[in-house]
């Protein structure tokens, strides 16, 4: 779990763990059900670790009895306006799958086209799933915009794999 979530989840207003993680669930929508309610509380308490939460302790509460309520503190305000305010995205890195495809080829270890068709029908697999997802979330949501996000990557990994097939056929050719 990022911990930057968490935080900003938290400035919101002061929460009990579990009103967190219903909160992140609701938010996240079906990417959220991957959620492991431990990640939460072991997130929670390395924040508090490193001084960007703190906790207090609530006693005797007719519902539940001697829960945490946990709020930022002036340092983990401050780290979730400053990633806020940061620009970033994720580096154009190689997934382990483009290794172990360029591997296998160059090792003569496995056909690299049926790599691609295996990694092809998993990944029409996800974007049946996202797509499903997607259109069951109420418009403009949220959650339906991070699902529309999953859709788009996952339909540039499948251009990529018809590219790495037409190189591979396109070689067979030449051969």
């Amino acid at each position: 779990m990022q911990q930057e979530v968490v935080l900003a989840m938290l400035a919101k207003e002061p929460s009990h763990g579990y009103e967190l993680r219903a909160r992140l669930r609701q938010a996240l929508g079906p990417v959220g059900e991957a959620l492991n309610d431990g990640q939460v509380y072991v997130t929670l308490a390395r924040l508090e670790k490193a001084g960007q939460v703190t906790s207090e302790q609530l006693h005797g509460q007719a519902e539940r009895s001697d829960r945490k309520v946990y709020a930022l503190t002036a340092a983990g305000q401050q780290r979730v306006a400053d990633w806020l305010a940061e620009v970033s995205w994720p580096r154009p890195d190689l997934a382990e799958f483009h290794l172990k495809l360029i591997a296998a080829a160059a090792a003569g270890l496995a056909d690299p086209i049926a790599i691609v068709d295996a990694q092809r029908r998993e990944l029409l697999r996800r974007l049946r799933d996202a797509q499903r997802a997607a259109m069951a979330e109420p418009r403009r949501s949220d959650a339906g915009l991070l699902l529309e996000g999953i859709v788009l990557r996952l339909q540039a990994d499948l251009r990529w794999l018809e590219a790495c097939e037409r190189n591979w056929t396109g070689r067979r050719a030449q051969a």
